[in-house]
């Protein structure tokens, strides 16, 4: 996403934050890039955009101590204030070390501040003003995924591809059956294979369910994985600790590269694909944390 540069300057704070609150809310700062502009700087260039980013008003971006009153996380300080999400919540994490890697995305801007460089910040809102609201619906999409898997489906042919998704999809379709308790069916091609339900629901099952911060963000980086992989298995083998983010990241791509082998490079799936794992790696990030 190409930025329109400003000469940074420092704005009236006083002007910035209301006496009753006092809270830098992010909605002033996001809200048109995020509803009215793609965050894909492929799709932005594929319409011509570029978005009006707002300069650099902070000096410094830190994480804050626990607010034991509110028990509401480590809140993200800019200037010694709080943030809050484009919903009004605040923005905290439920571990020391998200709220700082959330701040250092904050830290790494520049002149101006781009939504699209700032991929844990985004999941941050994305948890607390919509998975903490609603968690069952995120966890219903999972299971859904979990019941029509990307590792299910094998190549016939030819050889090498076949050979390459036993490689990198066996180990975990064998963790679902032994850790898990999880017997699913493979199948060649794209013909939809009916899985048996016991099975689904004991892969559900490990899919956090708590009411507390740390399950809906451990429950929302399980959904980015799921929804950028195109595998809950991988999604949920990436939050158990058995595949590290760069593997699960092959692991989806095993058909795409295997064309890109054959076929040659296509620069605008490998930008797609960049921008896209820096989201898978902000969802790992959150797992990592909070493993």
């Amino acid at each position: 996403m190409e930025a329109n540069l400003v000469a940074s300057h420092k704005p009236d704070h006083e002007a910035l934050f209301t006496p009753a609150t006092r809270y830098l809310t992010m909605r002033d700062i996001f809200e048109d890039i995020f509803q009215n502009q793609p965050l894909d700087p492929t799709e932005a260039a594929r319409r011509n955009m570029r978005p009006n980013l707002r300069t650099r008003f902070y000096e410094q971006a830190q994480a804050g101590e626990w607010d034991e009153k509110g028990n509401t996380g480590f809140p993200v300080l800019l200037d010694a204030r709080p943030v809050r999400t484009p919903a009004r919540q605040l923005l905290s994490a439920p571990a020391r070390t998200l709220a700082e890697a959330i701040a250092a995305e904050w830290m790494a801007q520049e002149r101006a501040v781009d939504p699209a460089t700032m991929p844990l910040t985004r999941l941050a809102n994305a948890i607390i003003d919509g998975v903490a609201v609603a968690p069952q619906p995120v966890a219903a999409e999972i299971r859904r995924y979990i019941g029509n898997d990307l590792l299910f489906y094998r190549a016939s042919e030819p050889e090498g591809l076949v050979a390459r998704q036993r490689q990198h999809w066996d180990p975990v379709i064998g963790w679902a059956r032994d850790v898990l308790g999880a017997r699913f069916v493979l199948a060649e091609g794209l013909m939809p294979v009916r899985q048996n339900p016991e099975a689904v629901a004991a892969a559900a099952a490990v899919l956090p369910a708590g009411v507390e911060t740390k399950d809906h963000w451990r429950l929302g980086a399980i959904s980015v994985v799921t929804s950028l992989t195109g595998s809950a298995l991988l999604a949920l083998a990436l939050a158990a600790g058995l595949l590290t983010a760069d593997e699960a990241w092959a692991a989806a791509h095993v058909d795409e590269d295997w064309n890109l082998e054959f076929w040659g490079r296509d620069e605008l799936t490998l930008q797609q694909r960049t921008y896209r794992f820096a989201e898978m790696q902000a969802a790992a990030i959150v797992l990592d944390a909070l493993r």
